[in-house]
């Protein structure tokens, strides 16, 4: 059992943080340039996916402090790598519960016209704007997360 927990971990810190990078990096940008005339839909496309990565990194990181733990008891609190994980476990909470759908409200708020043609421009592209940092922070902590682990293990 402890083989597969060990397995399950290395699956969970792959998942998350290649899923991360991928939407992220890769798939969004594609979506952008793909769609170039309809920038509403590569939008709305490119939403859809980083909240599946939400919800993703929720689950993925819950288990992740969870092994921790339950493998190292309170020494865990000791070690870089439960805090890289908590805090990016919380900077996915506050994009997915906070800053996500203050996006889709003002989206909403818009209509009929595109919130970018709308007076609610400037508020969205600063939320926008402040969800991106956050999304690039996580990245980032997740790249230290996995260049860590060959050095120190779990």
């Amino acid at each position: 059992m402890r083989r597969f927990a060990d397995a399950l971990y290395d699956v969970a810190l792959t998942l998350w943080v290649g899923g991360l990078w991928t939407i992220g990096y890769l798939v969004a940008p594609k979506l952008f340039v793909a769609l170039g005339s309809d920038r509403s839909l590569a939008g709305a496309l490119a939403g859809q996916l980083f909240d599946l990565i939400g919800w993703l990194g929720l689950g993925c990181g819950t288990y992740l402090l969870l092994f921790m733990i339950l493998r190292a008891g309170t020494a865990a609190l000791r070690r870089w790598n439960f805090w890289l994980v908590l805090l990016m476990l919380l900077l996915g909470a506050v994009s997915l519960f906070g800053i996500q759908p203050l996006l889709a409200q003002l989206k909403s708020d818009a209509l009929p016209r595109e919130v970018m043609e709308s007076v609610l421009r400037n508020r969205f592209a600063t939320w926008h704007g402040v969800s991106s940092i956050l999304y690039l922070v996580q990245s980032l902590l997740g790249l230290l997360l996995v260049v860590g682990q060959r050095r120190g293990g779990k």
